[in-house]
């Protein structure tokens, strides 16, 4: 376990990572290359049926300076400069995105052995402000995470969330969207190749309830077996296997096991498409 308690973003991560990341639709890839001065350039596709989304990320670091230029085939460019630590556990995040001129954000970040603040700020006239703190220490940890919109005087989120960690144990408790949902998740690392997790949520506004459990196995150093299934009979899987150095190939797919008759009909009439 790392020093300290974090930022409010890792409170929960390892649980939402193994349930939730990388899960596709389709087939996805990502390819990454380094120039003899040390540039990564990374390029990512993914394929949603007929169509077929791309982007370029390129990374150049200069000593505590790291400046992540990315272009999608929207035409749109995210930049990202990060200045890593100009004083002790702080790190300062300056990102915008063209041609959206509202998308400026410079983002503080302190990370302290008993303490973790994030706080951010749009760059226009009437920015949105953002604010997560987090309490404790590497096992137990308390925080929170609030938006305040300046142009409409309005809190646009207020979030709180507590956290329990062990060597091979990861449990977390969250209150999100206004209050309205609750959500409690759980990570465990039953082998040093595999790990189990789950989430259970709830709605208020709704009284629904929300159930997802899933695995990860390591096959070998390079390849990851991943699965899930919800209460709503959603099965997903996906292998991921890293060819090269950051380079990966990912296949994905998912199930819907209450109507698994109809899926099978329409699987069938697709390969027997010409």
């Amino acid at each position: 376990m790392g020093k300290g308690p974090g930022l409010y973003t890792e409170i929960g991560k390892k649980a939402r990572d193994l349930l939730y990341k990388d899960y596709q639709s389709d087939q996805k890839f990502t390819i990454t290359t380094y120039s003899p001065t040390g540039v990564a350039i990374t390029s990512s596709g993914l394929k949603k049926g007929d169509l077929f989304l791309a982007d370029v990320n390129t990374q150049l670091k200069n000593k505590n300076v790291t400046t992540d230029i990315k272009v999608d085939t929207s035409s749109n460019l995210f930049t990202t400069i990060t200045i890593d630590e100009p004083a002790p556990g702080l790190k300062t995040i300056f990102s915008f995105k063209v041609p959206d001129q509202r998308s400026g954000k410079v983002e503080l970040q302190y990370l302290h052995d008993y303490a973790g603040i994030s706080t951010s700020v749009g760059l226009t006239a009437n920015p949105i402000v953002n604010f997560s703190g987090v309490i404790g220490s590497n096992v137990v940890s308390l925080g929170t995470d609030v938006s305040f919109d300046s142009k409409t005087g309005n809190f646009t989120k207020y979030n709180a969330g507590l956290s329990f960690s062990n060597a091979d144990l990861i449990a977390s408790l969250t209150l999100n969207n206004k209050g309205d949902s609750l959500a409690a998740s759980y990570y465990h690392i039953v082998s040093p190749l595999t790990a189990v997790g789950a989430e259970v949520t709830h709605s208020f506004s709704t009284n629904e309830n929300t159930i997802t459990v899933g695995t990860q196995h390591t096959l070998d150093p390079l390849t990851t077996l991943k699965a899930r299934v919800n209460n709503a009979g959603k099965a997903s899987a996906l292998i991921q296997h890293e060819w090269r150095p950051k380079s990966l190939f990912t296949i994905s797919g998912e199930v819907d096991t209450k109507a698994i008759e109809k899926s099978a009909k329409v699987g069938l009439a697709l390969a027997l498409k010409p």
